[in-house]
């Protein structure tokens, strides 16, 4: 098998994640290009892989009932949502009730 590349979904347990990898087909009948998607187990021996980073997927021996792939490569880290908290708002909100005020 070949090395595929796929995106992070899950990675809730210990070194493992759950990718999901899309191919594009040809449809003969609608001569149509169809997009197939297919999750796969793959072990991630450091837990770096985050959900939303792009992986490159390399086949390995099997690891376990559904674990066949092992993660060879993070190619791109996912942006991570952080949520303001109380004191980032109150200090913006505060830097720009002092630049408003005009200084003479």
């Amino acid at each position: 098998m070949k090395p595929v590349v796929g995106v992070v979904l899950s990675n809730k347990m210990q070194k493992s994640v759950v990718v999901a990898v899309d191919r594009l087909f040809h449809h003969k009948l609608f001569n149509r290009y169809v997009k197939r998607t297919s999750k796969f187990m793959a072990h991630d021996e450091q837990n770096q892989c985050n959900i939303g980073d792009r992986v490159r997927l390399d086949p390995s021996r099997p690891l376990s009932k559904r674990k066949h792939w092992t993660v060879a490569e993070i190619l791109k880290k996912a942006r991570i949502y952080t949520p303001p908290t109380a004191e980032s708002i109150a200090q913006s909100n505060s830097n720009a009730a002092a630049s408003s005020t005009p200084s003479t």
